[in-house]
């Protein structure tokens, strides 16, 4: 499975998401996500993981060994995208 593919999983199952899926191992199965939805406003951390990570378990079953998984709403990302180098 491609970033491309899961970047297109997670944007489709986060509504009005955007994703950056990154490989900073380049190993293919140590991957990271930083997820920016205004739905994620107001709602608790384990519930906006949750909703990213649901439609990727089946998909991730044999190909991924592990994915950090950061997310923040709109305003969040704007003052803390900066040490993520964007």
């Amino acid at each position: 499975m491609t970033l491309d593919e899961i970047k297109a999983i997670i944007e489709q199952a986060v509504p009005n998401s955007t994703a950056h899926v990154l490989d900073p191992m380049n190993d293919g199965q140590h991957l990271q996500a930083i997820v920016i939805s205004p739905d994620f406003d107001g709602m608790m951390l384990v519930k906006q993981h949750k909703m990213v990570m649901q439609p990727l378990k089946e998909a991730f079953a044999e190909s991924v060994h592990a994915l950090g998984l950061k997310t923040f709403t709109p305003e969040k990302w704007e003052n803390e995208k900066s040490q993520f180098g964007f």
